[in-house]
C-alpha cells in the first residue's frame, strides 16, 4: 500500500518550505499558497505590467544562489503574512503584497546573495497561478523508497527537503514513480494526471539549512541510474482534501 508520509509547500519559488498536515487541492491549480510569490532578480524579463507565467530562470533561485536552499516559511492565510528564517539571518515576518514589507523582504534576503551573482530586485506574482517550474500549473510527487535509493547511493543520510516535493509517498519501489507519466494517481479525495519526471538541478546539491552545497546529488543520480531525474510532476484533475497517511493509489 502507497501511503502519504509528507506534504509540503514553497510559498515564494525556491525560499523556503512549509509543511502541512492536509490541504485542499482544486483541478488546475497548484498546491494551495505554494510558489505564490516569486523573486525577480537584475536581468529578469518579467512583466510586471502584464504579469504571466515565465520561465524560473527570470528569477532567484538555488540553482545560482544556493544560499537560498537555507531559508524556511511558515505561511498564515489568515493574516497573509509570511515567517522566514534562516540560520544566518534574524528571523522575518511580512506581507509580501505590501510594497514597504516587500522591499524590506529584499533587504532581508540580500546578504545571502553574493555580490558577482544575480541580485534580488521585486517580490512578484502572477493572478491566481502558481510560479512552478512548469508551464503548467503543477504538483510534485515523490516517493521515499527513491530518496533512500539516492542516500545509499550516497553513502549518507540525505535531507527530503532538497527535492522540494509537495507530496512524498511511503510503500511505493525505487523509482517506481518513473513508470507513472500518464498515469492517474488517486490520493485521498483527489486524482492528479502524471505528466513527466522532473529533471534536477544543483539546488539539489544544497544543505537545507546551511544553504551551502555540500552532496552531489546530479552525479550520484547519473552515476547510479543514468538519468538526473528525481520526482514526477502532475496536473490535479479531480480536487480534493488529502492529507497525512491517506493512502495513495495508481488508477
Amino acid at each position: 500500500m502507497i501511503g502519504v508520509a509528507a506534504l509540503w509547500r514553497h510559498p515564494i519559488k525556491s525560499h523556503g518550505r512549509e509543511v502541512l498536515d492536509q490541504v485542499t487541492l482544486t483541478a488546475g491549480q497548484t498546491m494551495p499558497w505554494d510558489r505564490t510569490w516569486a523573486v525577480m532578480h537584475d536581468a529578469s524579463k518579467f512583466d510586471q505590467a502584464a504579469p504571466e507565467w515565465v520561465s524560473c530562470v527570470n528569477f532567484m533561485i538555488g540553482t545560482g544562489t544556493p544560499g537560498l536552499a537555507g531559508i524556511w516559511a511558515q505561511f498564515d492565510a489568515a493574516s497573509g503574512q509570511i515567517t522566514l528564517q534562516h540560520d544566518a539571518l534574524s528571523e522575518i515576518r511580512f506581507d509580501p503584497d505590501n510594497a514597504q514589507d516587500a522591499a524590506q523582504f529584499i533587504d532581508w534576503v540580500r546578504p545571502l546573495c553574493p555580490p558577482d551573482t544575480r541580485q534580488p530586485v521585486e517580490l512578484v506574482k502572477v493572478p491566481a497561478r502558481g510560479m512552478t517550474d512548469t508551464d503548467y500549473p503543477s504538483v510534485s510527487i515523490m516517493t521515499q523508497a527513491s530518496q533512500n535509493a539516492v542516500s545509499q547511493k550516497l553513502g549518507r543520510p540525505l535531507e527530503t527537503e532538497r527535492w522540494r516535493g509537495n507530496i512524498w509517498l511511503n510503500g511505493a519501489g525505487p523509482w517506481e514513480e518513473m513508470e507513472w507519466p500518464g498515469k492517474d494517481i488517486q490520493i485521498g479525495d483527489a486524482v492528479l494526471h502524471v505528466v513527466e519526471p522532473i529533471q534536477r538541478c544543483k539546488h539539489t546539491m544544497a544543505n537545507p539549512r546551511t544553504g551551502k552545497r555540500d552532496a552531489d546529488t546530479l552525479g550520484a543520480l547519473r552515476d547510479g541510474w543514468d538519468h538526473q531525474y528525481f520526482g514526477v510532476y502532475a496536473k490535479v484533475i479531480k480536487g480534493g482534501n488529502i492529507a497525512l497517511n491517506n493512502t495513495a493509489k495508481v488508477i
